[in-house]
């Protein structure tokens, strides 16, 4: 190979050997010096060119493998990976790809101000056909605002004072008996620390049970904001194939035993749907046990399941003390609600309340107020049903719509669960080109491989809760001729 790096620039104060080759490595991949599927030097070469040790250099790999933008191949080196071509169409670093980080920042504030370059959660209002946006137009807000009109006076002074940084009381009772009746899990209110969402609770995770160079496994594909929250927190991210029985937990004990987290989506895993196999429940939790690691289940979705018989929840399994619960009302209610919630085991839970302290003090108390009375009150059941009768209606006639402007090329499977449906492509075709025609007409199609690590799938992914009827058939009618 002719193509080379330069030489590590003089570092600032306090990066490692190891931090400058992984970060110019890097840029040579975003900057298109590597194009995707080019073939790296071998790590003894580029140890020679930069004038640092290999074992610096096959870190940097490592790291750059692990964040999908390296693709290992047995006996045959180290590959910049195919599904890199939103890089060059966005220019690559040097044209917004990350903004330019403040000076100054410490190891770790570079990290989390680089998270952007692995998520970037929208900020635009939702039209079809974007995912993991729930109905919004028949939200109950009518009761809402007078569960908050009924409050007393005293009752607004009490919630006007600084607050429990786990939560109310009265909102985590709430919680514990809501998980009893709709996910079967068994846990006391002291056992639950109210958070701004499912994010936050991930964020704890990272910063309380994980250490710098700690490994974590996580889907591929998989939600973004976990990688990106994992990594902002100098933690080593392990992808681990996804297939029709959910997380392999054999590929990922054999290839890393010493990992010291899983996070999991069993119930509904994003992004392809596939329910965890009891096989695969029970094989994680034997591993978690047998090294003291720990699971966070990410339960984002678990309230919408419409067949007759539902998926109980991972951590309601025998065995299940090292499992961390993550659930969140952003698709049950909405997501401007910033409401979520993390069930851990006593001992974990003080200081899970401190951490939350430390950064945000404690949650809104008005809002925790409402919501403990629409819960125990039977608003959130009531509103629920409603949506497990419409999201289904809803997904049939993206179904029928999608199959009707395509001609018949293009037919969605049905699921019982989730709140957007998975159309994968077969091996080596390319999921990128139709969602950037598509978002020209401004349609919100996300390809798969927007959500890859190194698994190489691709497909695109149709969500449908949150738009009517209307919606959801013109943007089929728009789709059809770009297909």
């Amino acid at each position: 190979m002719s193509k080379r790096t330069n030489p590590p620039s003089p570092k600032p104060r306090g990066e490692t050997v190891r931090q400058q080759v992984y970060l110019e490595l890097r840029r040579a991949i975003e900057r298109g010096t590597f194009k995707p599927g080019t073939r790296l030097p071998a790590s003894r070469q580029q140890a020679t060119t930069l004038g640092v040790s290999r074992n610096s250099v096959l870190w940097a790999l490592e790291r750059l493998q692990s964040e999908g933008y390296v693709v290992a191949r047995v006996g045959d080196g180290s590959y910049v990976a195919d599904n890199l071509g939103a890089l060059a169409a966005t220019g690559g670093a040097t044209k917004g790809l990350r903004p330019p980080v403040a000076a100054g920042l410490s190891q770790r504030g570079l990290l989390v101000a680089d998270t952007v370059s692995r998520w970037n959660p929208p900020v635009q209002a939702a039209h079809p056909f974007r995912i993991g946006a729930p109905e919004i137009a028949t939200f109950p807000f009518a009761v809402w605002d007078r569960l908050a009109r009924q409050a007393s006076k005293e009752q607004r002074m009490a919630q006007a004072q600084y607050l429990d940084p786990a939560g109310s009381p009265a909102l985590r009772d709430a919680i514990a008996q809501w998980l009893w009746v709709s996910r079967g899990i068994r846990c006391e209110a002291t056992q639950v620390v109210v958070c701004s969402g499912s994010q936050q609770g991930i964020d704890l995770v990272g910063r309380l049970l994980l250490d710098v160079g700690d490994e974590a496994w996580v889907e591929d594909p998989g939600y973004p904001g976990i990688r990106a929250s994992l990594v902002g927190h100098g933690v080593t991210v392990r992808s681990v194939p996804v297939d029709a029985e959910g997380l392999v937990v054999e590929h990922a004990a054999a290839q890393w035993p010493a990992a010291r987290l899983a996070v999991v989506t069993p119930t509904s895993q994003f992004p392809t749907g596939v329910r965890m196999s009891l096989q695969r429940r029970l094989a994680l939790l034997d591993w978690a046990n047998a090294h003291r690691a720990w699971i966070v289940e990410d339960d984002y979705d678990g309230e919408f399941q419409y067949g007759t018989h539902r998926l109980p929840a991972l951590c309601s399994l025998p065995h299940a003390q090292r499992v961390l619960y993550v659930g969140t009302f952003s698709k049950a209610l909405h997501p401007g609600l910033r409401m979520g919630f993390i069930v851990l085991p006593h001992a974990l839970a003080g200081a899970f309340a401190m951490a939350r302290a430390l950064t945000d003090r404690h949650p809104p108390g008005d809002s925790q107020q409402v919501l403990a009375r629409f819960i125990t009150e039977g608003h959130l059941l009531r509103h629920l049903r409603r949506m497990r009768e419409l999201y289904p209606q809803r997904q049939q006639v993206l179904i029928e719509a999608l199959a009707k402007a395509s001609n018949g090329r293009l037919v969605l499977r049905p699921s019982e669960q989730g709140m957007h449906l998975l159309h994968e492509l077969p091996a080596g075709q390319d999921d990128q080109c139709l969602s950037s025609r598509a978002q020209q007409a401004g349609i919100l199609l996300a390809p798969l491989s927007r959500y890859t690590i190194t698994s190489g799938r691709k497909g695109w992914l149709f969500g449908y809760a949150g738009y009517d009827t209307a919606a959801i058939r013109n943007a089929a009618a728009g789709l059809g001729p770009l297909l």
